[in-house]
């Protein structure tokens, strides 16, 4: 048997959850733009958490946009000030302190890539003399052509 479209509100009366007449379709709720799954899909092929979370985050109705943000706000709300170096003593010379050893530290770092530099130059250098020398004494020592 065939339905006509006025037929179907006796369907819907059903009260069935996902009834077309109620509108809320199996799909409708959430924020299912063209952008939001193709990041979701995208997210599956690279790695399927990412996948997981664009889902989760789409059938709740936000936007994909708002996910970096919201990841980043999360992420400095989770470990704010802990690792960035900020300094929460209150005490001023204390802080002074700090940043001379920082700083000390970073120059000490600095001299180390230097002399480190300056010994790949003179391993090279020294490389380049002793192939020069093997060479010169190749060429002194190399016997005359003989004749067959």
């Amino acid at each position: 048997m065939v339905m006509s479209s006025s037929d179907s509100s006796a369907v819907d009366n059903s009260g069935h959850p996902f009834s077309r007449r109620s509108g809320k379709g199996c799909c409708t709720k959430g924020n299912w733009s063209g952008m939001n799954i193709a990041a979701m899909v995208i997210g599956f092929v690279l790695f399927w958490p990412i996948g997981l979370v664009i889902l989760y985050w789409n059938i709740s109705g936000r936007n994909v946009k708002d996910l970096p943000k919201a990841v980043q706000n999360k992420w400095s709300e989770m470990f704010s000030g802990c690792c960035r170096g900020e300094s929460t003593s209150g005490n001023s010379i204390f802080e002074e302190f700090q940043q001379t050893q920082h700083d000390r530290i970073s120059e000490i770092k600095e001299e180390i890539k230097n002399r480190a530099r300056n010994f790949r130059s003179f391993r090279s250098d020294a490389k380049r003399r002793a192939d020069e020398e093997e060479f010169n004494n190749f060429m002194s020592n190399k016997p005359e052509k003989e004749d067959k």
